[in-house]
């Protein structure tokens, strides 16, 4: 079981705030507990060699604001002083970023931890809800969000504390269960011989759907990026990018109604991320929600559980700026996760 010490809640302002994907890195700066926090250009990851000169050039040179802590959420899982992202070549050495940029103290956390903390504290404007359900107060939620990966994280309340439960749940398997996914689950490209929920959850996954059913169709496959088969399903000209589109939220209302078993998700399912907020209009289609509730012999507890597409543009942002403005208010364990000057 955790220890108070797990719970380090020392944090001083101004404080950076960081939620570094596999694509883009996204920093504000807070002041203090009761300001909004100042954001700065989303930076590509692939422009800067390192996360210290992305820091050093995209905030630092840009403000006379010198922050004395940093919390920032990264794609990958953290142990020990040299932290690894899973999609993105950067490493974190939180003690060099102490000794060449001057913070005083660092705090890293995974990027769903943050997404989690956003499902925890954003208002009702900022979730979009899909079909049916209720909020159970104080009840288990799950967050899940596909982008340059999938990620996904549970949040657990207790002794009036929401707990994040990070995890590398976009790696759970998935498989065929329709006349057409075994048509097409041959045709797409695994991971070490398997097809995980990343392998077709995520930008990279909605391509391998693509490709996949231009083969199954016998036609060359017309889109180049996720992006053109959004756009090509959203103006209908392409019917593999729509068919695309229609396995995709199929493939991700099942594993959301996974996840909504697994943590008994009576607090709601929130969608994070890019590609879910341009697709809503899929999402709203019955086969979202039919997917997510075909769950036999528990369909009945999946139709009282809602889903939400969170919708702020910088969610985890938001979450890491909540946690940064009353860390007492959310139970996230820094042990092995925090460093000082």
């Amino acid at each position: 079981m955790p220890t108070a010490n797990d719970f380090d809640h020392t944090i001083a302002f101004p404080i950076l705030i960081g939620d570094i994907g596999g694509t883009n890195a996204r920093f504000a700066i807070l002041m203090d507990a009761n300001a909004q926090p100042r954001e700065f250009p989303i930076l590509a990851t692939a422009d800067y060699p390192t996360i210290n000169e992305a820091i050093q050039a995209g905030v630092l040179d840009r403000t006379s604001l010198q922050p004395r802590s940093a919390i920032l959420a990264v794609a990958g899982p953290i142990k020990g002083d040299e932290i690894d992202l899973t999609n993105c070549d950067w490493v974190i050495e939180p003690k060099v970023m102490i000794r060449d940029l001057g913070f005083e103290r660092i705090v890293v956390i995974n990027d769903f931890e943050a997404q989690a903390l956003a499902a925890a504290s954003l208002g009702p404007e900022y979730l979009d809800k899909v079909g049916g359900g209720e909020i159970l107060a104080s009840s288990s939620r799950v967050v899940l969000g596909p982008g340059t990966g999938l990620g996904v994280a549970g949040l657990v309340h207790a002794r009036h504390t929401w707990y994040p439960v990070p995890g590398e749940g976009g790696h759970i398997d998935i498989g065929p269960r329709t006349a057409r996914d075994y048509q097409l689950f041959p045709l797409y490209e695994p991971i070490e011989g398997r097809i995980s929920a990343e392998q077709l959850l995520c930008g990279r996954g909605l391509m391998n759907i693509y490709r996949a059913v231009s083969k199954a169709n016998g036609v060359e496959p017309v889109a180049a990026n996720p992006a053109d088969v959004t756009s090509s399903w959203a103006d209908g000209s392409d019917p593999a990018a729509v068919e695309a589109i229609e396995l995709f939220v199929t493939y991700l209302g099942r594993v959301a109604g996974d996840l909504a078993m697994i943590f008994m998700a009576r607090g709601g399912v929130f969608l994070a991320g890019g590609i879910v907020q341009r697709i809503i209009p899929a999402l709203n289609e019955p086969r979202f929600r039919q997917a997510f509730e075909d769950k036999a012999p528990h369909s009945a507890i999946l139709r009282m559980i809602p889903t939400f597409v969170i919708t702020h543009p910088l969610a985890a942002l938001s979450g890491l700026a909540a946690y940064a403005r009353t860390p007492v208010r959310f139970g996230v364990s820094t042990e092995g996760r925090r460093w000082k000057a």
